[in-house]
């Protein structure tokens, strides 16, 4: 897989402390087509019970991304709410968090890794996604 580093001044990390919650629901529930409305209770569960990606300005701390796995650490993780601050945008910084997202998760040897994007295919394609090659197989309960 190709590698992708991350912009000059930037740093990931997992530690769930360093979180900026009100930063994440703020963007997620307001400007994420699939969060819109998400109470800020269920967004502090989701991250209580998730694998969290934080993208912090090195200098500032600021953190300017977020990325949420569902994962057993064995076999399975969904990649979920990728999200880059608006001013943050057009750096890259979206298809370097999903590639430090591939890379930690790599070390796990999962089987398989699913997203699901409405209209970002393009930058995940970049870390090596691709559409499902029998989409007939799977099956969903609830929202679609």
């Amino acid at each position: 897989m190709t590698s992708i580093q991350l912009p000059a001044g930037y740093t990931v990390s997992t530690d769930p402390a360093l979180l900026d919650r009100e930063s994440v629901h703020r963007w997620l529930s307001e400007d994420a087509y699939w969060a819109l409305g998400r109470p800020r209770e269920k967004q502090d569960r989701a991250i209580d019970h998730s694998l969290n990606f934080g993208l912090y300005e090195q200098t500032s701390g600021l953190q300017v991304g977020y990325a949420r796995v569902v994962t057993d650490h064995a076999t399975f993780a969904w990649l979920c709410d990728v999200y880059i601050a608006p001013p943050a945008r057009g750096r890259g910084l979206g298809t370097a968090l999903t590639a430090a997202v591939r890379d930690h998760l790599a070390e796990l040897g999962l089987r398989r890794l699913l997203l699901a994007t409405r209209d970002a295919h393009e930058v995940y394609a970049k870390v090596g996604f691709n559409p499902l090659a029998l989409p007939e197989k799977w099956m969903v309960l609830g929202e679609q």
